[in-house]
C-alpha cells in the first residue's frame, strides 16, 4: 500500500461517488488507490496471503473458517456476529471458494454465518480443495 493510505483512500472516496457506493457496499474497491502495482500483483496471485500461515501456526487463525474482519465490519453481521465469533477466522473458507469479491457484503455475512453453523470437518477438506483452483483463476481477488 502507498503511503498515507488512510488519507488517500479518504480523498478518493469524497472525489469519486460511484467508488463511495463500491466501499459502502462492499468494504472494497476494484480499483483501490492504496495499492502499488507491486501489491496489485501480490492481491491477484494471493501471495498476500501467505504470511497469515504464520497466524495459523500461532493459533491465531484457522486453516479454514470465515474471513478475516476488521473492527469496522462488525455492525454488518449485526446479529450473526455473536456466531461469527464463536470461531477464529480462517486462512481460507466458503466465502473465498464461493465468489471472493464477486459476491455482495451481505451474502459474504451469509456465507461465514452458513460455515459456522454447518461446520464439519469433511467440509473443511472440501473448501480447502476447492481453494486451490480458486486462487489458480485469480477470479475476485482484487
Amino acid at each position: 500500500m502507498v503511503t498515507n493510505s488512510d488519507v488517500v483512500l479518504r480523498e478518493y472516496l469524497a472525489s469519486n461517488p460511484s467508488a463511495l457506493e463500491e466501499w459502502k457496499e462492499s468494504h472494497k474497491l476494484k480499483n483501490d488507490p492504496r495499492i502499488t502495482p507491486l501489491g496489485h500483483f501480490l492481491r491477484k496471485s494471493s501471495v498476500d496471503e501467505l504470511p497469515q500461515l504464520f497466524n495459523v501456526i500461532r493459533g491465531h487463525m484457522s486453516l479454514v473458517g470465515p474471513r478475516p474482519i476488521v473492527r469496522d465490519e462488525i455492525v454488518r453481521y449485526g446479529a450473526y456476529i455473536e456466531d461469527y465469533l464463536r470461531v477464529r477466522p480462517g486462512l481460507t473458507g466458503l466465502w473465498q471458494v464461493s465468489g471472493r469479491s464477486d459476491t455482495s457484503y451481505q451474502h459474504r455475512v451469509v456465507l461465514d454465518v452458513r460455515y459456522v453453523r454447518e461446520w464439519s470437518l469433511w467440509r473443511d477438506i472440501v473448501i480447502i480443495f476447492k481453494t486451490i483452483p480458486a486462487l489458480l483463476q485469480s477470479k475476485g481477488s482484487y
